[in-house]
């Protein structure tokens, strides 16, 4: 990829005279665009994270924003409404979003119809909609009589990273749509032994990096599954500290516990600390129970009896592994068959793109 090269003369059917902005600079407004919709990861459910960056003819960021919680405005129309507010509405040329524009009018209007009712001329997206109920935004703005070219990133090889993160912000979300399951990260820690368990009088063993890294892991998932026998020896809080949280956020715990040995004082405990508290005697039916009750992404932070539970049902669709050793900076690696959202998490994404952000 190059950024002096322009994409491709505008498809299906668009009738636009403008030039397509040059390939380095989609590929930077989708990664902007990207890590803005990350931060609200944990925040939006049962919505997708979302994100939006409006660009000018120059190929400059206008506005960028983000969906944040359900029930609110969605990514586009707040880059739309900040495009506004700076005057820069009518400069509007290219918009990039990640996750395929809404056509339906649900809690808010539909995102397509807002695009319609700008000046843009270009749309690129990151990944289709896989809800049935509000998909078909694509089809919509290519059907508009003005003449919007509209391509999604998988279509443009210089653009197959970006596709893949959009992909992999969504997937906690696709899960639930198309699986009815939710996403499962199993994060781990190990010494450079192999072992979980902490020093004696410690709560962990990893670097302050890796805690802040394992802290918005948390941040960004809607509930937290652990065993009875980490909570029995540990009482852990779980609670998200080593970054700031999202404002009034109120996760899940599950504990899974086939011996019946939680008691009421350990559910007021959590309660207490802002966690709505199960327990659970199925693992292999918590994935479907969390997504009814509308989390798309849980993580599971237990000790070696609950991940190798996970690990044999195959109960886990991405695997975090931070590996202290002595004298070294800890090792990060993560497994994931299909998506990592977790990747576009910091300190592991960090876009070189630049642009205003929408409000926290």
């Amino acid at each position: 990829m190059t950024e002096q090269h322009n994409m491709a003369a505008p498809a299906h059917g668009a009738s636009c005279d403008d030039t397509p902005l040059a390939a380095g600079t989609i590929a930077g407004a989708f990664d902007a665009a990207i890590a803005e919709a990350a931060r609200f990861m944990g925040a939006t459910a049962p919505n997708p994270p979302v994100g939006c960056a409006l660009l000018d003819r120059q190929g400059q960021i206008l506005a960028i924003a983000a969906h944040h919680q359900a029930g609110q405005a969605h990514a586009e129309q707040n880059a739309l409404d900040l495009a506004r507010s700076s005057g820069t509405f009518e400069k509007i040329h290219t918009a990039i979003v990640t996750l395929e524009p809404c056509n339906h009018f649900g809690q808010t209007p539909p995102c397509a119809k807002a695009l319609l009712a700008s000046p843009v001329k270009h749309v690129w997206i990151g990944a289709e909609d896989p809800n049935a109920l509000a998909r078909g935004g694509a089809k919509a703005l290519r059907a508009a009589p003005n003449g919007i070219n509209v391509r999604f990133a998988r279509e443009e090889p210089a653009f197959a990273a970006q596709a893949a993160r959009a992909i992999a912000l969504s997937a906690p979300f696709s899960k639930v749509q198309r699986e009815g399951k939710c996403f499962i990260t199993v994060k781990q820690a190990l010494d450079h032994v192999g072992s979980m368990r902490p020093p004696p009088g410690q709560k962990t063993f990893t670097s302050p990096s890796s805690l802040t890294l394992a802290h918005y892991v948390r941040r960004a998932t809607d509930a937290i599954i652990t065993g009875a026998g980490t909570i029995l020896s540990d009482k852990p809080l779980f609670t998200v500290r080593h970054v700031p949280d999202h404002p009034m956020r109120r996760r899940i715990l599950a504990i899974c516990d086939r011996r019946g040995v939680i008691g009421p004082e350990i559910r007021d405990f959590y309660e207490q600390h802002g966690f709505e508290t199960w327990v659970s005697h199925d693992l292999t039916e918590l994935p479907a129970q969390l997504a009814k009750a509308g989390a798309l992404w849980a993580l599971i932070e237990g000790g070696p009896r609950l991940t190798t539970a996970c690990e044999s049902l195959n109960l886990w669709d991405e695997w975090l592994t931070i590996r202290t050793a002595p004298g070294r900076e800890d090792e990060v690696h993560l497994r994931a068959p299909d998506a990592s959202p977790t990747a576009l998490l910091p300190p592991l994404f960090a876009p070189s793109t630049v642009a205003p952000a929408s409000a926290p």
